[in-house]
């Protein structure tokens, strides 16, 4: 499948192992290339759009320039919106209790936005999926934490995790998008390049 890709040499611009897993998951071979980038955001956009726009904003950190043409450059970013906050990846493991503790018991938004770029087309899309979480006690909540340490993890936990398999009631949506790859409409994106 995907024979239209072979073309490209395909970039995976992510640190992310989830998101590497998911891509090998379609069956599409990568290389991992990542560059550091500022992943500030208007205060005025919409919190919906701050996952696309960051995804765009990674994109965008490989310049045209030095971007070979058969290159395709794969960039994401998920964010989790609780009552109108955007949870990002915790700073330690005090803020990591915060963020689960405003989750429990709570219906939330998992945002990823992907922006699929070459030197001749630049694609960018978002997927929402919504989350309920169980009533976490703090037993529950500390369990998850010292074990699982979720620091890395937009909201503090991985739906792939313990904590899924106990604390997530209900998935509306894409699973995988909240792993951090929404694949199915990746696969369509890809499939139209």
């Amino acid at each position: 499948m995907l024979d239209n890709l072979k073309k490209y040499n395909i970039v995976l611009a992510s640190k992310s192992p989830r998101r590497q897993e998911l891509l090998k998951g379609l069956g599409v071979e990568f290389a991992i290339l990542t560059k550091e980038v500022d992943e500030s955001y208007p205060s005025r956009l919409p919190l919906i759009d701050v996952a696309p726009f960051l995804s765009l904003k990674k994109a965008k950190a490989f310049e045209d320039a030095e971007l070979p043409d058969n290159y395709m450059v794969i960039t994401a970013d998920t964010v989790v919106i609780v009552e109108n906050e955007i949870l990002g990846k915790p700073k330690d493991r005090a803020d990591a209790v915060r963020m689960i503790n405003e989750l429990s018991g709570k219906v939330h938004k998992v945002v990823t936005g992907v922006t699929v770029h070459t030197k001749e087309k630049t694609k960018t899309f978002s997927v929402v999926s919504k989350v309920t979480f169980e009533t976490l006690d703090n037993q529950e909540v500390d369990y998850y934490i010292d074990n699982f340490k979720p620091y890395d993890k937009a909201g503090a936990y991985g739906i792939q995790e313990w904590i899924g398999y106990c604390g997530v009631s209900n998935v509306e949506g894409s699973y995988f998008n909240v792993m951090g790859l929404p694949t199915q409409k990746l696969y369509k994106v890809l499939k139209e390049f």
